[in-house]
């Protein structure tokens, strides 16, 4: 068995590429046992972000099981492997390993030390399990990386003041129109970014604000975290109108189309009039056949890296102390996958020597007779299962101590020789 990722991100893909790869929650489910019902692929999780999707997989044959992910993402996208493979990346057990430790500490994000990655992979860890496709191996990783990601974030710095999508699309908004308080903004959507938009946007000032969204309900519960602002909401479906009284609109639904195009503009907006757009979802929310509008600017996440990259800098030197806490997790894990390796040994060894002791009581106790008490031979059972427990203790112990991984299949294959063992399928 081996740990593999698959994968693409802002680092290798533009937006364009993506959003077509994006796999939505309501559609993990079933992308997750497409996967699983490939013959090399044993457990699957699916980590899909505004920025990246990254597809974990443990393969009983690495290259067929890479190939199947690679299958898999071309069909799903609609793109043929040619083309995708460019702008995929493949990393293979300890380079996956840590990949995904550095992704839970934020240190692979667009935004170096952003707190949102972390709640992302932990709601990759629950639905993998949920959907089945999360078994043993997975689990321990998603758990270790889980921890690393917690760890970087309360024993380092890095995310102090770090700033996430929603902070870099004000901040690029603030850059572009200096004054935000005169603004009149608009957000599409009322999740979890749209909140730290609006978390945002009030940080710098601003005093007009409308949420849009299909259910008017989950616009109000938004305003609600903002108590004493004058907060407006509205459904979605008044978008056009809205968006004819703003001067600035971000949009962050989880709509799979574009919900905003060059007719729809043109049918509402004054040839004059000026409009910003910043559109931070993927798939994009607003379509690319805005930018041929003269007074309309817009701008999707692949825009926010001049942003970010004013922020890195301050935040690199405390990233080289946050990789070395992920290194200590990444050799936790390891010692870990290392023990799988003797558990097959250990099992068989075990059950030979038990089998071997439960004939040698039978025969012993047919001999004694049936007057012998069968508290007496409750005193046997117990003597001679702790004689097997004492001679397996040590070989156990050393086998599972052995860090080198030579010396530990050294072992491994003294014991299977010396004691005529048929150990099976060995993790590898």
């Amino acid at each position: 068995m081996n740990i593999a990722v698959v994968g693409l991100s802002h680092k290798t893909a533009p937006v364009e590429v993506r959003e077509k790869l994006s796999i939505p929650e309501p559609q993990t489910e079933g992308a997750i046992a497409h996967l699983l019902s490939y013959p090399h692929i044993e457990e699957v999780a699916i980590l899909s972000t505004c920025n990246r999707l990254e597809i974990y997989v443990v393969a009983q044959e690495t290259e067929q099981g890479i190939r199947e992910v690679t299958q898999f993402l071309s069909e799903h996208s609609k793109l043929p492997v040619t083309s995708l493979r460019q702008h995929l990346f493949v990393l293979l057990h300890q380079d996956a390993v840590m990949h995904l430790m550095r992704v839970a500490a934020g240190l692979d994000s667009l935004v170096l030390g952003e707190g949102q990655i972390l709640a992302q992979v932990k709601n990759t860890h629950k639905l993998g399990q949920q959907y089945n496709g999360i078994k043993t191996i997975l689990n321990r990783l998603f758990k270790q990386g889980i921890t690393a990601g917690k760890r970087v974030r309360t024993e380092t710095s890095i995310g102090t003041g770090a700033v996430s999508i929603s902070s870099a699309a004000v901040e690029l908004a603030q850059m572009k129109l200096v004054n935000l308080t005169a603004c009149r903004v608009a957000i599409l959507g009322a999740g979890k970014m749209s909140r730290l938009l609006v978390q945002h946007l009030l940080s710098k000032g601003a005093e007009q604000i409308c949420i849009l969204n299909r259910s008017l309900g989950r616009a109000e519960e938004l305003a609600k975290h903002f108590p004493g602002q004058p907060i407006k909401t509205c459904l979605l479906s008044e978008m056009m109108t809205v968006i004819t009284e703003s001067d600035l609109v971000f949009t962050s639904t989880s709509a799979t189309e574009p919900i905003l195009d060059r007719a729809k503009l043109e049918m509402v907006l004054e040839p004059s009039q000026s409009l910003m757009l910043i559109d931070i979802s993927v798939p994009r929310n607003v379509h690319a056949d805005v930018n041929t509008l003269i007074n309309v600017q817009a701008f999707n996440v692949d825009d926010l890296k001049a942003v970010v990259a004013q922020n890195q800098e301050s935040r690199r030197k405390m990233a080289q102390e946050a990789e070395r806490l992920l290194e200590e997790e990444t050799e936790a894990f390891d010692v870990w996958w290392r023990s799988l390796e003797t558990i097959t040994t250990i099992s068989c060894l075990r059950n030979k020597v038990e089998t071997i002791r439960e004939q040698e009581l039978e025969k012993a106790l047919s001999r004694l007779g049936s007057e012998f008490g069968e508290k007496h031979q409750e005193v046997i059972e117990a003597l001679t299962k702790g004689i097997v427990n004492k001679i397996l203790h040590d070989p156990m112990v050393q086998l599972r101590a052995q860090q080198d991984v030579e010396a530990r299949r050294r072992c491994m294959q003294t014991l299977q020789m010396l004691f005529n063992l048929d150990a099976g399928e060995q993790f590898s």
